[in-house]
């Protein structure tokens, strides 16, 4: 809406935002995952605010009043805020520009606004700075040549980006596989070699209506999820050459990246070398160790931070190919005992794991249980695993459903998977899946809250969709055959 006003679906993508403003005038989820959103809808809004004539004029001018008030409240708060990517860049990005709509001195702004040109200008909430932006725009400004997994996020220097040296849309025409910093890139549809970049997104328009995804495509991340979540489960997906094909297209020395566009990192290589593993083709686990530390493996090479989930796929794929070849290198044995210490050191008092890739903690604790019970000591992991059961088996809702917010489809789903995983079968264990799957059953085809970090949060449907279905394939299973043999 604010890089480019002229793609098509533009007045879509204005009333979808005005009719998913919450009641207390912000976007998004509870708390500090609502800043993102609530900042980027907010200055949208108020770009088309300025436009000649703006659309429903009154509707917009009481949904920005709204949302501004409740802006200033998560800013001054002092609540904690989530570790979603960009998060540092993104923040300063949309406050400078909502000052710079509301102070514009050439655009009086409507009645209704006129407090908020008096009023102190947005600040940033505790513990964000301008710092790491000022030097992207320096970075950029100068012409220097800008990291690829900066790409993603170029729509913070929106000024800059179309100038921005060394740029070029991949293949598929994206930027950074993201329709914000694809637009920003862009600038203006007559773009001289912008062709390719309008198409994709008009592409993402169309295929999406109106509204477009935090990221697209997203192509190896989905399918090498989906296959290693149905796999496991049990469900046969040999015999799908497309699917190898599509897999192993990116692989290279440093792994593969989830789509075009991105740079390659250990979470989609190490899912998709399991993925591999699962559809009968082995490949050399070598692209990983590029992103060894001394803590585990991080997600790209000098991440700020610690991925347990990135570390639990890195085990499920190192495991894997021990289990496959005994004799394999003695580093891989090391990796492995490296990695269930490293994850059993960050499992939380409660018996759970949180990560930064994703909103809950079922999700990281479903990888961590998963990949420990399958690859750790059993006697080493065997009372980490009794803690995380506890921890499900108190979360459990009383509708049968697991949830961080309110009970989801997917959260239900991982939990079970979490109880399944573990190979505890008490009558609490077993009273626990019967009345997850009962929910699951009732739930079939809803869609709960997006959960997953990206800029915002997203939901990759078709990972989500599996993770379901293996969870109900999977608890079915066992349901029926203690039915059998009762």
């Amino acid at each position: 809406m604010s890089l480019a006003p002229w793609l098509i679906g533009h007045s879509d993508r204005v009333r979808y935002l005005l009719d998913t403003q919450r009641a207390d005038g912000g976007w998004g989820p509870p708390g500090g995952y609502s800043l993102v959103p609530t900042l980027s809808a907010t200055e949208a809004l108020l770009t088309v605010l300025h436009a000649d004539p703006p659309a429903d004029r009154a509707r917009l001018v009481h949904a920005v009043d709204r949302a501004l008030v409740t802006l200033t409240g998560l800013v001054n708060d002092g609540g904690p805020l989530p570790d979603t990517p960009a998060l540092d860049m993104i923040v300063p990005a949309l406050a400078d520009r909502i000052n710079d709509h509301i102070h514009r001195p050439a655009m009086p702004p409507p009645a209704a606004l006129e407090r908020w040109q008096r009023s102190t200008p947005l600040g940033l909430p505790r513990g964000v700075t301008r710092q790491r932006l000022t030097a992207v725009r320096h970075l950029v400004a100068t012409g220097a040549p800008i990291p690829d997994k900066l790409l993603h996020a170029l729509e913070v220097v929106a000024d800059l980006a179309p100038a921005a040296g060394g740029v070029v849309p991949n293949a598929s025409g994206t930027v950074g596989a993201s329709p914000a910093a694809t637009a920003a890139w862009l600038g203006r549809p007559d773009r001289p070699g912008g062709h390719g970049a309008l198409a994709y997104l008009e592409g993402a328009v169309d295929r999406y209506g109106g509204p477009v995804p935090c990221a697209a495509p997203i192509t190896v991340f989905e399918r090498a999820w989906v296959t290693t979540i149905l796999a496991r489960a049990g469900i046969d997906l040999t015999g799908f050459q497309g699917l190898v094909d599509s897999l192993t297209a990116d692989l290279g020395a440093t792994g593969t990246p989830t789509g075009p566009g991105l740079p390659a990192d250990a979470d989609t290589t190490a899912v998709t070398l399991a993925a591999l593993g699962h559809l009968g083709v082995s490949a050399s686990t070598d692209c990983l160790w590029p992103y060894e530390t001394p803590e585990g493996f991080a997600t790209w090479p000098g991440e700020d931070g610690f991925s347990t989930t990135t570390n639990a796929h890195v085990l499920d794929a190192l495991g894997q190919r021990l289990a496959e070849q005994p004799g394999a290198q003695p580093r891989h044995r090391a990796a492995v005992r490296r990695l269930v210490a490293a994850l059993l050191d960050r499992q939380e008092l409660q018996g759970s794991w949180a990560d930064r890739w994703h909103a809950s903690h079922y999700y990281a604790t479903s990888c961590c249980v998963q990949a420990l019970a399958e690859f750790g000591e059993p006697t080493t992991v065997a009372q980490p695993l009794d803690r995380a059961v506890e921890w499900t088996l108190a979360a459990q809702r009383t509708d049968g459903g697991w949830g961080t917010w309110s009970a989801t489809a997917e959260e239900t789903a991982y939990a079970l998977h979490i109880l399944l995983a573990s190979g505890t079968r008490t009558p609490k264990v077993i009273d626990a899946v019967g009345r997850g799957h009962a929910y699951l059953c009732q739930h079939e085809g809803t869609t709960g809250p997006a959960l997953w970090h990206d800029k915002d949060l997203y939901q990759p449907t078709l990972i989500v969709r599996a993770t379901v279905l293996a969870a109900q394939h999977s608890a079915g299973r066992l349901l029926t055959y203690l039915s059998e043999c009762a």
